[in-house]
């Protein structure tokens, strides 16, 4: 894993002022929380389009499916200067190796979910995505995304964070040869992590790599990746968790004594109604890992999915 992961951030998450009023978003969480472990690739599309700092406010209106970008007060309609800006963009954003992307919510350009598009008739609807963020999506339908306002959510937040490391993982697997060795290492280390978000994607992504040398090597390795993202799109529930947890168990009834079959399996218990976070019974297998020196557990991603100092386990 390289020192750094380069994301993508809206530039006013950054504490950077280019705001139609003038002012910025600053995210302290993202800056200094995430800084540590990410390299930002700031952008924002408003300014780097051409308008200027201040600048009239602007919104979605229209068509709710297709919406027009246009200001405010004097409805100067922006819509095709922000889309030919963005094409430009992305080609040169691809070239970035980004691993994930954070989007300002409520943005009419950046707004990755629930942005306000203003209708016609009646209210407007919370329904749009800004101009910038759809096409981004679009073109990179794989990368991570979310908004600086969904990290708030403890569950959210480990899930965005957890799939920007996987995919790290997953670029650099796809810098190795695509050959059948490689991918069979890549889905056996990321076993019980896709496990605790979806068993059944699991089973399919198996077959798949079992079935593997009939197919072309970049058919086989972009079905695996459509899988892979999809299935870590799901929920990691407490239910699914505790399925793995018992799962990981199983690597050592052989060794466990009764106490601690008995410790584990109540801080799984704990942990399944809610009593401890998911960190607790986690600290106590990757114990067992080391103390019995259980190699394959040891290579398990889901035991460290992502840097202890972020805590993300520590709250769900």
């Amino acid at each position: 894993m390289e020192p750094t992961i380069k994301i993508g951030v809206s530039t006013c998450l950054l504490g950077e002022k280019v705001r139609f009023d003038g002012g910025h978003k600053h995210d302290r969480y993202i800056t200094g929380t995430l800084g540590r472990f990410f390299t930002f690739v700031p952008v924002c599309p408003e300014t780097e389009c051409g308008l200027g700092i201040p600048r009239e406010a602007m919104r979605l209106a229209g068509n709710v499916e297709s919406p027009r970008l246009v200001t405010n007060r004097t409805g100067v309609d922006h819509t095709e200067r922000m889309q030919q800006w963005a094409r430009r963009r992305l080609d040169e954003l691809a070239k970035e190796d980004l691993c994930g992307y954070i989007f300002k919510k409520d943005s009419p350009s950046s707004g990755l979910h629930r942005v306000r598009v203003y209708t016609p008739k009646g209210p407007p609807v919370r329904t749009g995505r800004g101009l910038f963020a759809a096409a981004f999506t679009q073109r990179f339908p794989r990368i991570p995304v979310e908004d600086e306002g969904r990290l708030h959510d403890p569950a959210l937040r480990e899930n965005f964070i957890e799939r920007v490391f996987a995919f790290r993982r997953w670029r650099n697997t796809l810098k190795k040869k695509s050959t059948m060795g490689n991918l069979v290492a890549f889905h056996t280390a990321e076993k019980l992590l896709v496990m605790a978000h979806s068993p059944r994607h699991y089973r399919e992504m198996g077959r798949l790599v079992a079935e593997g040398k009939r197919l072309k090597p970049d058919e086989l390795y972009g079905r695996y990746e459509a899988l892979l993202f999809e299935a870590l799109m799901l929920k990691a529930t407490a239910a699914k968790h505790t399925n793995v947890l018992m799962h990981i168990m199983g690597y050592f009834k052989k060794q466990l004594s009764p106490d601690e079959k008995q410790e584990v399996l109540e801080l799984i218990d704990a942990y399944r109604h809610g009593h401890v976070p998911l960190i607790v019974p986690v600290t106590l297998m990757n114990h067992f890992v080391r103390k019995y020196r259980q190699s394959y557990l040891a290579t398990q991603t889901y035991l460290n999915p992502h840097p202890l100092d972020l805590q993300l386990r520590n709250h769900c």
